[in-house]
């Protein structure tokens, strides 16, 4: 497997962490509790992408979708259940079984596969959707690893990408408060240096052959304990949609 744009170190971090994915009080407790925010986000921007309902079964019925950096399924699985046909790929190998499992006991069929976004891209492998949340700021070469995600992309397709600003309120909340104070994630999971703001992501995407179109704010409330998405805050967390022309 061509590992050129993965982080050994970040690989070992997530391998760690496997068993844990589908506990909601563990070690990933924080993408827990923002699922629900990412996929209302996720399934607004397909939807207006490619002109679906969301209110009828399945409305993602003949979209092909790449969930990269997988992870134990936790996007993989809900798009799966809105009808598309879902490739979850992860470097981490740990993952994977972690997923299968989790995916056959709930009766849906994913592909999920130990591989790399360049392998994929290499074989050939196009799709309509690709999700490709929180990982940009875990590898060793963003450009690289966004180019190989554009060139995942049939003509049209979309991309949604979510990554950590890079600011002193991130290292506030991501690192001394989500890894220090609350303990939602082990210590030295994320390193601030590689946190990306929206206009250096921008920037990359639009090098890496594709065009930005939207870009929002994940902010976290601590009066009602939840996420919410936001026009104008995009401080700490923030997700972008960009397609390929």
């Amino acid at each position: 497997m061509s590992l050129s744009t993965i982080d050994p170190n970040e690989i070992a971090k997530f391998e760690a962490m496997a068993a844990e994915w589908w506990d909601p009080q563990g070690k990933f407790k924080p993408l827990h509790m923002l699922n629900p925010c990412r996929l209302d986000y996720i399934t607004a921007q397909i939807a207006a992408e490619f002109d679906r309902d969301l209110t009828r079964p399945e409305p993602f019925g003949g979209l092909r979708l790449l969930d990269i950096g997988c992870g134990g399924g936790l996007l993989s699985e809900p798009m799966a259940r809105l009808g598309a046909d879902v490739v979850g790929a992860d470097a981490a190998a740990r993952n994977i079984p972690v997923a299968e499992l989790h995916a056959q006991k709930e009766g849906l069929a994913i592909d999920y596969r130990h591989t790399s976004a360049e392998d994929m891209a290499a074989a050939g492998e196009q799709f309509d959707v690709v999700l490709n949340m929180e990982v940009v700021e875990h590898v060793a070469d963003p450009l690289a690893y966004l180019t190989a995600c554009q060139q995942l992309l049939k003509p049209g397709g979309l991309m949604i990408c979510s990554t950590l600003n890079r600011n002193p309120k991130s290292y506030l909340m991501a690192i001394i408060g989500a890894e220090h104070v609350m303990r939602w994630l082990p210590k030295g999971t994320h390193e601030w240096s590689k946190f990306i703001t929206p206009d250096e992501l921008y920037d990359l995407l639009r090098r890496a052959g594709l065009d930005p179109v939207d870009r929002k704010g994940f902010v976290f409330s601590k009066l009602t304990w939840s996420w919410s998405i936001s026009e104008r805050d995009l401080s700490v967390n923030y997700v972008t949609a960009s397609v390929k022309r």
